[in-house]
């Protein structure tokens, strides 16, 4: 077989499963609403959990940004990229979140390989989620260390792996909100398991900073838990893109020293970090957004209920509608579209088998007559 025919038989193989992933054009997208092919959707599909993308502040940075430091940063933050706007955004993230230090990254897929491809050596173990991101458990079967995974959310399984023989360190990993569950891990009993045994814990909330905790510090906050390594994200609640590692003052000079991810990229743009600092403030005095959005996932989830829609066990802005089957994932979604609904099928490997979904949801910048709306839709959907 050549390397044509390996290609083919791939992509005929995804589409036989139903598995087939295209991308979409759009021509303007908010936390309400996305234009497509000429018509204007209401939009269930962003993780523009605030609306800030759309912000004018935020906006406003940027321009001015890209007025002062130009569209891009020119190189590595090791050789000359590193800018006065970095660094106040990575110390502005420090205080925020009660952390020595905060790193900058290009993505979260970016900061979480790069903080396992630099800690994990061979002897060690990774004790990750079940459903933990992909970027994660790529991260952990590249490194050199063993990857053991417990079952989704339940702590006495991490205890049994956590008693296992360990030659060397063990790191447990975890999301503070599930991406495509949009359930919220444990991270009490985590935290406590972990330092019983002397391990490191890391959690990527990137669907939780912003939107939960007391001036939007996240899940972690939320739970009176402070791991070792947080990694946010600026690409949902924040709603720029870009993320960052929190974590101590030794650790944080390791990986400037050994983070290929950091060495060998370009920096984020100046510009970009200015926009994420306004976002930042927006987020910390945002407690009225974060109140419309929990108020859009309350009136969801009660009229859900009384359609018997399946649900996922979900109080965030993630609402997983469970279908099961590909085919009918991508019906239903096609159904929505029909019904001005944009709504996306999410199908495996992003999920595990059997366990296709539309996953929506929700934005403060919605309005109630929208919720209303996709509840009237999914009702005649699912008959």
């Amino acid at each position: 077989m050549n390397w044509q025919q390996r290609i083919e038989q791939a992509l005929r193989e995804q589409q036989q499963q139903n598995a087939y992933r295209q991308r979409q054009v759009h021509y303007g997208v908010n936390g309400r609403h996305v234009a497509l092919n000429g018509r204007c959707y209401l939009n269930f599909s962003s993780n523009d959990y605030l609306g800030l993308s759309q912000h004018q502040a935020v906006i406003a940075a940027w321009q001015r940004g890209a007025e002062r430091y130009g569209v891009g940063s020119g190189g590595s933050a090791h050789v000359s990229g590193f800018s006065a706007a970095h660094q106040q955004l990575e110390q502005q993230l420090a205080d925020w979140l009660g952390y020595p230090r905060a790193l900058l990254f290009i993505s979260g897929y970016a900061a979480n390989q790069a903080v396992l491809a630099a800690l994990m050596r061979n002897g060690d173990a990774i004790l990750a989620d079940r459903l933990s991101h992909a970027s994660l458990q790529e991260a952990a079967h590249l490194s050199p260390a063993q990857l053991r995974r417990f079952q989704h959310n339940r702590p006495e399984k991490l205890a049994a792996l956590l008693q296992k023989k360990c030659l060397g360190q063990q790191l447990v990993i975890t999301e503070g909100v599930f991406s495509m569950d949009g359930d919220t891990a444990p991270l009490v009993e985590l935290q406590a398991l972990a330092q019983q045994h002397a391990a490191w814990l890391l959690v990527d909330d990137a669907h939780g900073i912003g939107s939960y905790g007391d001036r939007g510090r996240g899940s972690c906050w939320q739970q009176n838990v402070k791991p070792e390594i947080l990694v946010i994200t600026f690409g949902k609640a924040f709603g720029v893109s870009g993320a960052a590692v929190l974590c101590s003052d030794f650790l944080a000079e390791y990986l400037l020293q050994f983070a290929r991810h950091l060495i060998y990229s370009t920096a984020m743009p100046p510009a970009q970090a200015c926009a994420v600092q306004a976002a930042l403030h927006c987020i910390q005095q945002g407690d009225h957004l974060r109140q419309q959005l929990q108020s859009h996932i309350r009136q969801f989830r009660t009229g859900a209920a009384q359609l018997a829609l399946p649900l996922a066990d979900s109080e965030s802005a993630i609402q997983p509608l469970l279908v099961g089957d590909n085919q009918q994932a991508l019906q239903l979604a096609e159904c929505l579209r029909t019904h001005g609904i944009w709504a996306t099928a999410i199908r495996p490997p992003t999920v595990p088998l059997g366990s296709a979904r539309l996953r929506l949801t929700l934005s403060a910048t919605h309005q109630a007559q929208d919720i209303e709306r996709l509840l009237e839709v999914l009702d005649v959907a699912t008959r």
